[in-house]
């Protein structure tokens, strides 16, 4: 996949938000124009959470994914809300444990991964998200394991670097999983993005955006969207 614009969708606590950063991280590794957008509901642990991640070779003219060719649930309600943005020819891939959904699209790829459940039982409870990365990664090859060892060794912050490992795992067991997979229509894999203001003055977010020339990973905020 050439330029990957996914939007990765769930409830606050599920690590979401980590995950985008993970994945952002990892295109910056390599070299890539990369942003990371999060969005999510005023109750964090429990509300909405949802982030957009940009990887793309050239430079990224917005940082906000509207219909995403790829796209990432870990509830139900997640999926409801964007699976009809997803263009045609895109991939999904689904927490099946807590996603119980009959996909009725024909023109996307569909990865079914228990991941909660598969987290439970390699204890690595807490990382359903890491896995998902890994089915990610098997289905785009969007990075190798070596950059995203190293892109999960820099986000884990440093109190918690004993369990740099355990993602690790986490990514491999993902990549691994060879159960269902539902493969569509190719269709056409493009992608649109744009970008919206209110015009009540809402709350600031942070959005991460790489510029690859200069070598940084620069970090400023915008008007919620």
């Amino acid at each position: 996949m050439k330029d990957m614009n996914a939007l990765l969708a769930g409830f606050g606590g599920q690590g979401i938000l980590f995950m985008g950063k993970v994945i952002a991280y990892a295109g910056l590794t390599d070299g890539k124009e990369v942003s990371w957008l999060p969005s999510y509901g005023p109750e964090m642990r429990g509300g909405t959470a949802n982030c957009s991640v940009c990887i793309s070779s050239d430079p990224i003219c917005s940082p906000l994914v509207v219909t995403p060719n790829v796209f990432v649930a870990m509830n139900g309600p997640s999926y409801d809300k964007f699976i009809d943005s997803v263009v045609p020819g895109g991939i999904v891939i689904l927490d099946s444990t807590l996603v119980e959904r009959e996909v009725k699209r024909d023109d996307i790829t569909v990865c079914l991964v228990p991941a909660t459940q598969m987290a439970e039982e390699h204890g690595l409870k807490g990382l359903a998200n890491i896995i998902l990365i890994g089915k990610l990664m098997e289905q785009t090859g969007f990075c190798n394991l070596d950059t995203m060892s190293k892109a999960i060794a820099k986000v884990v912050p440093a109190r918690k670097q004993h369990l740099v490992p355990k993602n690790v795992e986490a990514i491999e067991l993902g990549m691994n999983y060879k159960g269902s997979a539902k493969h569509q229509n190719p269709g056409n894999t493009s992608s649109v993005t744009g970008i919206f203001y209110s015009a009540n003055n809402p709350p600031l977010r942070p959005v991460f955006i790489s510029d690859k020339a200069a070598n940084l990973f620069i970090s400023f905020y915008i008007s919620d969207l």
